[in-house]
């Protein structure tokens, strides 16, 4: 399989369809790094629904994706609204619950208490930094947050696209996403 013959972008519009954890690692596997100046930009993101306990959360809420002005200028959560952009702190995001009772933040009450708490979850600072770390014994470009334990850990689909692992401290499973570019006419 080569990046040439398209076989990643089908196999990961497969997988976007739903799959399991071992299937998209395996396939997270099979991909090439990325390096860090890659992934400067601005990046639309979608879930790969693995049966992860956070599949859904960030579509929910209006995920757009993430923005990489430079390896030291990030924002790995970028939301939409009603055509707006804006970057929420992960500061604010009180991952221990999330991870604990991701149910609760699927009701129609939590959507609403989000919509009317965005204006103060906003920040217009980057709030994590691209680095080089080896992951699953690769070495790879990682986005690592300011103030969570988490890491989101990339790897090569094609020119446009990337393949996500996020892993988190109280994460048995990564939670799995891919990025394409903005603009590059993905179709998705």
């Amino acid at each position: 399989m080569t990046a040439a013959d398209g076989a990643p972008a089908r196999r990961l519009r497969e997988l976007e369809q739903g799959t399991t954890s071992a299937q998209a690692l395996a396939f997270f596997d099979s991909l090439p790094a990325v390096a860090v100046a890659e992934l400067t930009g601005a990046w639309r993101g979608n879930e790969v629904p693995t049966g992860h306990r956070l599949d859904g959360l960030l579509g929910a809420f209006g995920w757009r994706g993430k923005h990489v002005a430079s390896p030291e200028d990030v924002h790995p959560l970028v939301f939409e609204t009603l055509g707006s952009l804006y970057s929420i702190n992960p500061a604010v995001v009180p991952l221990g619950v999330v991870l604990r009772f991701p149910g609760a933040l699927r009701s129609a009450a939590a959507q609403r208490a989000f919509r009317l708490l965005r204006g103060a979850l906003r920040t217009s600072r980057p709030r994590a930094r691209l680095r080089m770390t080896e992951h699953r014994g690769v070495l790879t470009a990682t986005m690592i947050y300011d103030t969570l334990p988490v890491h989101d850990v990339f790897r090569r689909v094609d020119a446009d696209t990337v393949l996500g692992v996020m892993d988190a401290r109280g994460m048995h499973e990564p939670f799995v996403f891919a990025l394409r570019r903005d603009g590059a006419g993905s179709g998705s």
